[in-house]
């Protein structure tokens, strides 16, 4: 099926299931209950998901098959999202050459980054790409932002305004962006019973583009240049030696993997038509880092788990606070119901940043292959507890010649 094997088709069988059905598998409480607060099948917690799955996959291109570590791929989600903001205010609110100017942008930006960042490696590539990631986020809060040229509107963040050109936008289209006339924002809202669930158009067309480039990374990992950046990976030296040049093939996956990034910024833009500087810091860079090394770093699944184990956690946790967690221990006497509380605060809301440590360092010192080796020792745990035969079991019975 589309040039897969088996189970790569059953792995992509898998994701589109998982991602179409969200709103229903992210809602698994009644919404007047006391563990709503653990729904996430919310319209822009569910976008967060995919949007940040595929700025993930397309690191994990470059990180878990060469094994060079970026530290500077926030610079191309923060140009991917200027890029699509700029054609929201020249052309139209229309998604679609949005989007694409946010990977053709982002491509162009990372090309000239990677062939300066690529001449070095190990952690010298790694400060390199910071470093021109933080020259990207000066440049977009402060120099671009000058009253004669102002590209990036600084610190206030690039918006569309009514008095922009907008030459392309008709009278009768949507004055926020859609797809053909269909609004990102549009919901549907589905009442069952003490359930209620919310069918997002924005999601469903970040879903259906993150199943694409998920099927194209799985392309990439089984193809002949796939194989030539896991031969980087393994020893780089030993393949320069044999008379392969790897360049072509490392800055090929560097400017891959930064048109992925490009395109989750285009699409957080789509979502919501507002750029600014701080989707460039370093701090998002480190997020797309913890994403693919928690959920599993060279697997294809790997980076969407991840993305989705951070995201689900940084919103549950810090929207918790003393007064949801005074009515979850109502039932405990008063004094130790403030002393089990005490305990719990520093570890929600503002400090859901702890939690999320500890979780991670759990992660990383008992599965170090990520979430997809959890998932792996799950299946060989179930597989060992076959029924024994009658052939073992008489064999155990009959005494040793």
């Amino acid at each position: 099926m589309l040039g897969l094997n088996k189970k790569d088709t059953s792995l992509l069988i898998v994701v589109a299931i998982l991602t179409l059905l969200a709103p229903f598998i992210l809602n698994p409480f009644p919404t007047d209950s006391a563990m709503a607060q653990f729904n996430a099948g919310y319209p822009d917690l569910m976008q967060r998901f995919v949007i940040f799955g595929i700025f993930a996959i397309g690191f994990n291109i470059l990180f878990g098959l060469t094994g060079y570590l970026s530290f500077g791929h926030a610079a191309f989600l923060g140009v991917g999202s200027y890029s699509a903001v700029w054609m929201f205010k020249l052309l139209s609110y229309s998604v679609i050459p949005a989007i694409a100017l946010s990977v053709v942008v982002a491509g162009l930006f990372s090309l000239l980054i990677g062939f300066v960042s690529l001449r070095r490696s190990g952690i010298y590539f790694s400060i390199l790409t910071l470093a021109f990631a933080q020259m990207s986020f000066a440049l977009a809060y402060s120099v671009l932002s000058n009253p004669k040229f102002n590209l990036t509107n600084g610190e206030t963040g690039l918006q569309v305004y009514s008095d922009d050109p907008q030459i392309l936008q008709s009278a009768n289209a949507p004055d926020l962006p859609h797809l053909f006339g269909v609004p990102m924002r549009a919901t549907y809202t589905l009442d069952a019973g003490a359930w209620s669930f919310d069918f997002n158009a924005g999601y469903y067309m970040c879903a259906v583009i993150m199943m694409v480039v998920f099927y194209l990374a799985i392309r990439i990992f089984r193809s002949p240049f796939g194989m030539m950046l896991r031969a980087v990976k393994s020893n780089q030296q030993r393949m320069n030696y044999t008379g392969l040049n790897s360049k072509p093939y490392t800055l090929a996956a560097f400017v891959i993997s930064g048109m992925y990034a490009g395109l989750a910024g285009g699409l957080m833009a789509a979502m919501d038509p507002l750029a600014g500087a701080e989707r460039m810091q370093w701090t998002a860079s480190g997020e797309v880092v913890l994403m693919t090394i928690l959920g599993g770093s060279g697997t294809l699944i790997g980076p969407v788990l991840g993305a989705g184990f951070i995201k689900y956690f940084e919103n549950i946790f810090s929207k918790i606070n003393d007064n949801v967690l005074h009515s979850w221990f109502a039932f405990l006497p008063d004094g130790l119901e403030d002393a089990v509380v005490f305990v719990i605060h520093p570890f929600i809301g503002k400090g859901w940043h702890l939690t999320l440590g500890i979780l991670f360092m759990l992660v990383v010192i008992y599965l170090p292959g990520g979430l997809v080796e959890g998932g792996q020792r799950i299946l060989n745990r179930l597989k060992r507890k076959k029924p024994q035969t009658d052939e073992t079991k008489s064999g155990e019975s009959e005494p040793a010649e």
